[in-house]
């Protein structure tokens, strides 16, 4: 006898976990939104990085939360898995640096054109514009829910229930929280959310006057009261709050939560990672041969790009009027240190309006990892960012949503 499943959240995991469940049950999906897929239009700049061909090893060592929770996850539905039902639906994928995938067509629209094909094929009853209020349980079993639409109440049963309602992040595409707050009044533990994948703000005034300046190929280290906390290599951009990019924002989920115990953090950024103190002098002294009659500041137009140029002297102490021919060693020194390790003072996270997911969330001891069931409540199972789990940037966490989300519909059980 098939069972009646309640999906609530039409993202990347409550998708995957309707076409899953769909295909032993009746499914109804729940999304609040006007459209399914409201978060999945903005991720990767409206490309959609929606996994990473990377093998499932290395994406469990991009796992920063609760890595060993999504072995099975990971193992029953890989990235390939994900591939080949996307391109077996019309889907054309491609790869890029850092083993990103994305839809040939770079539209996000695509994956989410794909997801409701699938979902249409499998005759899911899509309900939009529905909000679930309430969840109806009885004697510790999931019974139905309680959903609000355009004004009317409607209590819906059903035999099995899937939370995928997501996490705090991209509040604009509808991110409430509700799922937190329906976890705990069902007895689960909810962790510490904290924004993750986020850019960070700094306490430096003149980052304001370098908003929109990327830097590619620089290294980065982060350090505070007991040493240094993260280091990595890969693409900076500088907002008018602070800074971005990816390799901030994988920062900023080991960091974060350094915050909750040290108001600041330094950010030593490496201009020329790929050259040793020894090769970058040499190549101030060359370009200083070409420019002797110039003045200092004139004279890094070929080392360094020029929205970066005033801070590094402002840095280095150096009169910026100088000319070139009249700058001592030690001058010359404290310049190369700029360059290898150019400060600033990180503040905090931005926040949640501008962070990729969510770190923190229903506590995974209270979760049957093979099955993504409720140790608490039988008949209640969990998908996506709602669980305390995150991974770097990549397509990391796209791929939990869908593996959670698969796992889930695919472990509710026939009568």
């Amino acid at each position: 006898m098939r069972k009646t499943v309640i999906i609530t959240g039409g993202g990347a995991s409550g998708m995957a976990a309707a076409f899953s469940a769909s295909e032993a049950h009746h499914v109804i999906l729940l999304e609040q939104n006007e459209k399914l897929g409201k978060k999945l239009y903005i991720t990767g700049k409206g490309r959609c990085n929606l996994t990473n061909a990377s093998d499932t090893e290395t994406q469990l060592s991009q796992v920063v939360t609760n890595r060993r929770f999504l072995y099975s996850a990971l193992y029953s539905f890989t990235n390939r898995d994900l591939m080949d039902l996307m391109e077996k639906h019309g889907l054309k994928l491609k790869t890029e640096r850092g083993e990103r995938v994305f839809p040939e067509s770079d539209h996000s629209s695509d994956v989410i054109r794909t997801w409701e094909n699938l979902l249409h094929m499998r005759q899911v009853d899509v309900r939009l514009n529905t909000r679930v209020t309430d969840i109806l349980v009885e004697e510790g079993c999931v019974k139905g829910v309680r959903t609000l639409c355009r004004g009317r109440e409607e209590v819906i049963s059903c035999d099995a229930l899937v939370l995928a309602t997501g996490g705090l992040s991209y509040r604009t595409t509808g991110a409430t929280g509700d799922g937190y707050r329906f976890s705990e009044k069902l007895g689960h533990t909810v962790t510490r959310c904290r924004p993750a994948l986020d850019p960070m703000t700094v306490r430096e005034p003149f980052v304001r006057d370098m908003s929109g300046l990327s830097l590619r190929n620089i290294g980065i280290r982060i350090t505070g009261k007991r040493g240094l906390y993260y280091e990595d290599f890969g693409e900076l951009l500088f907002t008018h709050f602070g800074v971005s990019g990816p390799v901030i924002l994988s920062a900023s989920s080991v960091v974060g939560r350094r915050f909750e115990e040290e108001k600041e953090l330094k950010l030593f950024i490496d201009l020329k990672p790929a050259l040793t103190e020894e090769v970058l002098d040499a190549r101030i002294l060359r370009d200083f041969s070409e420019n002797l009659n110039k003045h200092f500041k004139n004279a890094l137009g070929k080392l360094l790009p020029s929205g970066i140029i005033a801070p590094v002297i402002e840095s280095s102490g150096i009169d910026p009027e100088k000319n070139v021919n009249l700058v001592t060693r030690e001058e010359r020194r404290r310049l190369l240190s700029v360059i290898k390790g150019f400060e600033l003072t990180l503040t905090g996270l931005h926040g949640f309006d501008d962070a990729v997911i969510t770190q923190g969330g229903v506590h995974v001891k209270e979760i049957n990892a093979s099955t993504m069931e409720s140790r608490l409540v039988k008949n209640l199972y969990f998908a996506g960012e709602l669980i305390d789990v995150d991974a770097m940037t990549g397509g990391y966490n796209l791929q939990i949503a869908w593996s959670t989300g698969i796992l889930a519909g695919k472990s509710i059980k026939e009568e």
